[in-house]
């Protein structure tokens, strides 16, 4: 009986720090190098006002895995993630 606290505490442990390395592996997964999202958002922001488009489209690329659409007026439908992603304040799309 004497066991059977240290069985669970260390399977708990066990268990934790197995959810931790599953959740640092599926961050790392969706890297994009800057250099990728910095030529698509140029592109899209080639007829913004480049600052605010700029941080916004690339925020939006990196968390979107790299996908952007193609040019100033291109449908956001070439990327959902893009098209989907919402402001949580105001519910407006987020992305340029």
């Amino acid at each position: 009986m004497k066991l059977l606290p240290v069985t669970v505490a260390l399977l708990a442990l066990f268990l934790v720090a197995s959810y931790q390395d599953l959740t640092v592996a599926a961050d790392g997964a969706a890297a994009v190098p800057d250099s990728v999202c910095d030529g698509k958002c140029k592109k899209r922001c080639s007829q913004k006002v480049a600052g605010r488009c700029m941080g916004l489209c690339k925020m939006c690329c990196g968390r979107c895995a790299g996908c952007v659409p193609s040019g100033p007026f291109a449908s956001k439908d070439e990327c959902p993630c893009y098209r989907d992603m919402k402001s949580p304040k105001s519910g407006r799309p987020k992305c340029p």
